[in-house]
């Protein structure tokens, strides 16, 4: 049994040696190199589309123009959705990832025939694949920009437009690799508190450094996800309740100090896995091995509740799930998150009382 829950682990964990993601997105990472990224911004009315402004070279410029055309003229593009596709321009990189977003014009009386009219927005860099890991982030990057759009002629767009477009990958992109960069190999203790919703709160540090460590906080947690949604608001609830004691990260020290820190096997067996993709400075990467972080937690949330299901009728299924527990490293957060789903079935709730004691007595016995 743990043979195979083993190798299930390391299957997630070593994402960077499977080709599935590695073998042509970590090509261009393997040593330490800024990625190129551009932008572009039209003017979309009726059928015509107009440069507003772009960062690509000049001979690449008409032809992302065409491609948008194009997915316009199908019905590609949906207002305020943004898509995602591997265009070929003539750059470096040749082949590159693309996200495109048609931001509509709020509809007046004098324009009532202004559906559909706005600004195509477009950010290009990595892979199709890679910016598919930060639709959400870049979503509501573009929508971040839609005020500054209602300018008149955009008479804004050296000191705000500009701006804010050519920053599109620092910040849309690059804050899971800048928090881990941050605390290095305690990544686990973010990556523990995330798991179990404990909160965290960062001193002397500037805000960016606040909203890095809130987004990875929010991009590894569990919180959101469909099957995890009753558990994770129970459990929120109870620590709201509770004096929970906050993660704290004092950045008043180089590198930061912790406190108040719990971690475990499984979130200490995931760091040199996200110190390994950061050293490659790929964004990408670290995306995908949180993704796989957070597959992996699921599963072994789903097997414990399977686990306690078959342990209100049979003690064998009960010494199964004690093994389970044991050989999996995320104890304690399973069952913090399994008490808070089965807080209504007293047979299930006590079942989890064994399993917590029998948790506690192994953590004496290892002391």
């Amino acid at each position: 049994m743990f043979t195979s829950q083993t190798s299930s682990f390391q299957d997630s964990i070593d994402v960077e040696e499977r080709d599935d993601f590695d073998s042509e997105d970590i090509a261009g990472y393997s040593q330490k190199i800024q990625l190129n990224c551009y932008y572009t911004i039209y003017l979309y009315q009726g059928t015509s589309l107009t440069l507003v402004d772009s960062s690509l070279p000049s001979e690449a410029e008409p032809e992302l123009r065409t491609y948008i055309s194009r997915r316009l003229s199908k019905g590609a593009l949906l207002g305020g959705m943004g898509n995602i596709a591997t265009v070929e321009l003539s750059i470096p990189e040749q082949a590159v990832g693309c996200y495109c977003c048609l931001l509509e014009q709020e509809r007046s009386p004098e324009q009532p025939d202004a559906d559909g009219n706005g600004y195509v927005i477009c950010f290009m860099g990595g892979s199709e694949k890679g910016l598919n890991l930060f639709r959400l982030e870049l979503d509501k990057y573009v929508q971040g920009l839609h005020s500054s759009l209602q300018t008149p002629e955009l008479q804004n767009l050296e000191t705000e437009v500009r701006p804010y477009l050519s920053q599109w990958y620092e910040e849309s992109v690059m804050h899971i690799y800048r928090v881990v960069q941050l605390v290095q190999s305690n990544i686990s203790l973010l990556l523990h508190a995330a798991l179990s919703h404990t909160p965290v709160e960062v001193t002397n540090s500037d805000e960016r450094t606040k909203a890095d460590v809130s987004r990875f906080i929010k991009a590894a947690s569990l919180q959101g996800l469909s099957q995890q949604d009753t558990a994770a608001a129970s459990l929120c609830k109870a620590l709201s309740e509770d004096t929970h004691p906050y993660l704290v990260i004092d950045c008043s020290t180089s590198p930061p100090t912790l406190s108040n820190s719990v971690s475990n096997r499984f979130c200490d067996d995931w760091t040199q896995a996200f110190l390994n993709a950061a050293e490659r400075c790929n964004p990408f990467l670290l995306r995908q091995i949180l993704e796989n972080f957070k597959l992996k937690a699921i599963q072994d949330m789903n097997s414990l509740k399977r686990y306690v299901r078959q342990a209100e009728m049979s003690h064998y299924a009960l010494f199964r799930c004690c093994q389970f527990l044991q050989g999996c490293g995320n104890g304690d957060v399973l069952l913090q998150n399994a008490r808070a789903e089965h807080s209504d079935l007293p047979e299930a709730c006590s079942i989890i009382s064994v399993l917590e004691e029998f948790l506690r007595e192994q953590s004496q016995a290892q002391a």
